[in-house]
């Protein structure tokens, strides 16, 4: 059946205090969706941000991001009052996320949010048990961070790196309080995330969420379970995740990442990524998994490499991983994301899984005319997209084409009269008409945003995850427009 919805990340909400939260604004968003008639949010991964504030760099893959609960909910709640809450300093461009002072302003109203709710007689050892032993085991892990400067479990004293029980058992007592401050936060994440998604699911909206392929090495995953990893016996990575060179960059991507031995998963019947998406499809209706050619095969550099042009491709887990997914969880309601370039074995593998795959319309305008991603191209098993949060937004992309490239847009489109500024219809219109499935359309296109509406631009670090959708930005006329074409097309 044809439906659409909107990319929007959670950070991105217009939220009271300088970051998108699961606040009255996020419930609004949701019943903007419905009006607008789209039956999807995709948003972001939601796991806590670790090195450049990337949700692709997560703390752990079991916890959620402190920064999205909603403030205002503990005010109601009485653990903190609203004086606190405007005192904090964070930023003032309500357009943009000032990581380093919600950093600053956040974490200590937290945890003087964490001490009225043990005043209350709450404690966190009553809530061990349902958030589950990864969970705990990340709250443990930030408490050690904390305790060692924030730095990573590789540079913490030995005993504890390599996890020793005596070592382990003193510091789960010595830290016991702070590791439940972490449990506190996740207790409350858990409490409004779940609140909004079920009010998300009564008006029809379902959520896409993000599962990246890899984890941090600086997470609670690489230091509690060392033997998934590519890791020597000091923890040490012996390879690490990269992308070979190419036409966008000359000495490839190094993305540092800890490396899957994908014989002992294996061995285990893939046990860790059985939880893994478990916990996924407890967050999220809809899973998309992120670098779906690393199950196929993953590109691996040599620990201790600058970049990455030196490499090799080596073989993943392939389809047995997916038969094993099948058998837990049946039918799997899962988007591979599979962009780049595409080997016959990927392809192979995409068609052995049966998964719905991604098409982007910004890859699709070469003037050779011989893109895969061209919308005659597309079966009706795909997601459409005008672009992803790792693209320029669409009117940004449209002024940077060659003139060659754009003149066989409007040969294509047979759009050569359409105004500048609203020529990003006509391309939200090609995908919403395609045969796809599903569409999704970023927000940002839909507005028309140049340049500033980036989410991401990746290999790069500073400027990144920061874009906020302001309030009032998306008038009635634009969500009745947004009705329209949904209705057209045959997606409401």
């Amino acid at each position: 059946m044809r439906k659409c919805g909107m990319l929007l990340p959670v950070s991105s909400l217009p939220s009271k205090y300088g970051i998108g939260a699961f606040s009255k604004e996020a419930y609004e968003w949701i019943d903007l969706l419905k009006k607008a008639g789209q039956h999807y949010w995709q948003i972001l991964p939601l796991g806590p941000t670790g090195y450049g504030d990337s949700p692709y760099q997560s703390f752990s893959s079991f916890a959620g991001n402190p920064y999205f609960i909603d403030l205002e909910e503990l005010v109601r709640e009485h653990l903190i009052s609203k004086e606190q809450c405007d005192l904090q300093d964070i930023g003032d461009d309500p357009s943009s996320v000032d990581y380093e002072k919600i950093y600053e302003s956040r974490y200590p109203l937290l945890r003087q949010a964490y001490e009225s709710w043990k005043d209350k007689g709450n404690s966190a050892g009553e809530f061990q048990e349902t958030l589950g032993g990864e969970t705990v085991w990340y709250c443990f892990y930030m408490a050690l961070k904390d305790h060692f400067q924030g730095k990573s479990w590789i540079d913490w004293d030995e005993d504890i790196r390599l996890k020793q029980d005596a070592a382990v058992e003193y510091y789960k007592k010595t830290l016991s309080d702070e590791t439940g401050f972490y449990i506190f936060l996740q207790v409350k994440f858990w409490e409004q995330w779940e609140k909004l998604k079920a009010y998300a699911g009564e008006q029809g909206i379902r959520i896409i969420g993000d599962l990246p392929i890899y984890v941090a090495f600086d997470s609670a995953d690489a230091w509690g379970h060392p033997e998934l990893f590519q890791f020597d016996e000091s923890g040490y990575p012996e390879a690490v995740a990269g992308c070979p060179p190419d036409a966008f960059a000359a000495a490839g991507q190094l993305w540092g990442n800890p490396l899957y031995r994908w014989d002992y998963h294996k061995e285990t019947g893939y046990e860790w990524w059985m939880k893994r998406l478990e916990y996924s499809f407890r967050l999220y209706d809809t899973v998309r998994v992120d670098h779906f050619r690393g199950f196929d095969e993953y590109y691996r550099v040599p620990a201790g490499r600058e970049d990455a042009m030196v490499g090799t491709w080596e073989k993943g887990p392939g389809i047995q991983l997916f038969q094993r997914l099948r058998e837990k969880f049946g039918n799997l309601d899962i988007i591979a994301e599979d962009l780049g370039f595409l080997t016959p074995s990927v392809l192979n593998l995409l068609s052995e899984t049966g998964l719905p795959g991604m098409k982007v319309l910004e890859f699709a305008f070469d003037a050779n005319g011989e893109s895969i991603y061209l919308p005659h191209n597309y079966s009706k098993n795909c997601v459409v997209y005008t672009g992803t949060h790792d693209n320029q937004t669409l009117r940004s992309w449209y002024e940077d084409l060659s003139e060659a490239d754009r003149n066989f847009s409007h040969r294509y489109l047979n759009n050569w009269n359409t105004p500048y500024d609203e020529v990003h219809w006509d391309f939200i219109r090609l995908a919403l008409a395609s045969v796809a499935d599903l569409a999704v359309i970023p927000v940002q296109d839909y507005l028309g945003t140049g340049r500033n509406g980036r989410i991401n631009e990746p290999s790069t670090l500073g400027n990144n995850w920061k874009w906020r959708l302001k309030q009032g930005e998306i008038t009635e006329d634009l969500i009745n427009k947004c009705r329209e074409l949904a209705f057209l097309y045959g997606r409401k």
